[in-house]
Formats: structure tokens, C-alpha cells, sequence
């Protein structure tokens, strides 16, 4: 996510929705940039501090459905209580800035230890934390080479993976089952993170390696079916 301030309301005990939405609010307003924008699952915003903030000339309001974060670009965007897929939408959001409004910690965990953003809290604000580098082990048999291969080919297309490189994944993983054994989804994971690819695509290609850990199989198109990674 290139480095757009974000930050990311959260609830605590003793806490309410109410005063979680207000906090997002007067984070947003305090940064610099465009007009707001707030995005909420539906047409009706719920609570009253959001209601109230769509009501300035300078503030619009969408919903979910229909909408996209290529929209985000120069301004001031308030997400309410995003799900996985919205949260992996505003990866490459050009905004002036975020506020996410949390609804459940388990969704956005790992979207939290990527993005690293300001936490607001009731009585508290956490600043993002020292990122450190680590540097990863090579994963054996040739599956680090195949990710930079995806990741290279993923970058060259602003929607990221297309459907001919899924289908040599999971062709690969169909034919040569002994390369993907030793591998973890974990490791898969952590190696396309390092390598920059779009969230839905790590989400797309751990899925894979999920599935065919599960003994499930993969339909593959006639022109890939036999294909191998070298």
C-alpha cells in the first residue's frame, strides 16, 4: 500500500459504535487533502456522527455496491466497517487519507500487520510501529522462482493476476503435487507479501495452496491443463 496516512478505529470494553465512528471522524477531518469521502455498506450511514457528516457540501457518501477505490484518488476517505474483499480494494488507494471503521479485529488483523496504521482507541492512539525487514528462506523446489515469475507478470496489470497465470498455478500444483508439498501456506503467504503483490491476489494464490492441501481439485482450460513450471 503505497503510503497514504491510515488510520483504523477500533472498540475496546466500556467503548460504543457511537463514540468508535466520532473518533474516525475527527481523525479524518484533521488531516490534510481533498473533500471526504465516507463509504458505508448501505445507503443509510446508522449512526448519527456519520449522518451528520454527510450532510457538509463537501462530503459525499456511497455505499458499498457499485462503488470502487479507484474513486479514492485525492481525497478524504471515512470506510465503515469494510469486510476482507473492501479491505484488499483500498490496497493501491491513491487517497489523501484513510479512516477505517473496524467491525470485527479478526478481519483486519492481517490487514493491520501489513498496513501498520495509526490505531485510535478510546483514550488512546497508537502510532504505527518500526517495520522491520525480514528477510525470508527460500522456498524449495523451485516455488520462490514461480512466485517472482507471478508477482512480475501480476505487476504488469493494474487489475493484478489474470486467469492464464491461475491456471499455470494451478496446473503446476495439479501436475507436480511433490513440489508444493514442503511448502506452508504461511511461507506462500509471507513470499508474496515480500514480493509487493495486490492483497487479492496473495489472498487468490493461498487459496490455491489451501485447497490442494485439502485434497481438493482444480478445473483447469484445455490450453493449460498439462502445463509445468520449469
Amino acid at each position: 500500500m503505497s503510503r497514504v496516512p491510515v488510520a483504523v478505529s477500533r472498540l475496546r470494553e466500556n467503548d460504543s459504535r457511537d463514540a468508535q465512528v466520532n473518533r474516525a471522524v475527527r481523525w479524518l477531518l484533521a488531516q490534510p487533502g481533498g473533500d471526504v469521502l465516507v463509504v458505508t455498506p448501505s445507503s443509510d450511514p446508522g449512526y448519527e456522527g456519520l449522518k451528520q457528516l454527510i450532510k457538509h457540501p463537501r462530503v459525499s457518501h456511497h455505499a458499498w455496491r457499485g462503488h470502487h477505490a479507484g474513486a479514492f484518488d485525492g481525497l478524504r476517505v471515512l470506510y465503515a466497517w469494510p469486510d476482507r474483499k473492501h479491505l484488499n480494494e483500498i490496497w493501491n488507494a491513491e487517497a489523501d487519507a484513510i479512516a477505517i471503521i473496524e467491525w470485527n479485529e479478526d478481519v483486519t488483523a492481517e490487514w493491520r500487520t501489513d498496513v501498520n496504521p495509526i490505531q485510535l482507541f478510546a483514550g488512546e492512539t497508537i502510532e504505527p510501529q518500526p517495520q522491520q525487514d525480514t528477510e525470508l528462506d527460500r522456498l524449495p523446489n523451485g516455488v520462490d522462482a514461480i512466485l517472482e515469475h507471478i508477482a512480475a507478470m501480476a505487476a504488469g496489470y493494474s487489475s493484478g493476476l489474470k486467469w492464464n497465470e491461475e491456471d499455470k498455478l494451478k496446473a503446476d500444483m495439479m501436475n507436480r503435487p511433490e513440489r508444493w508439498v514442503p511448502v506452508t501456506v504461511e511461507q506462500v503467504r509471507a513470499k508474496c507479501r515480500a514480493l509487493g503483490m495486490k492483497a487479492n491476489d496473495v489472498d487468490t494464490i493461498v487459496d490455491f495452496v489451501q485447497r490442494r492441501k485439502d485434497g481438493r481439485r482444480f478445473n483447469v482450460r484445455s490450453s493449460y491443463r498439462d502445463f509445468q513450471f520449469r
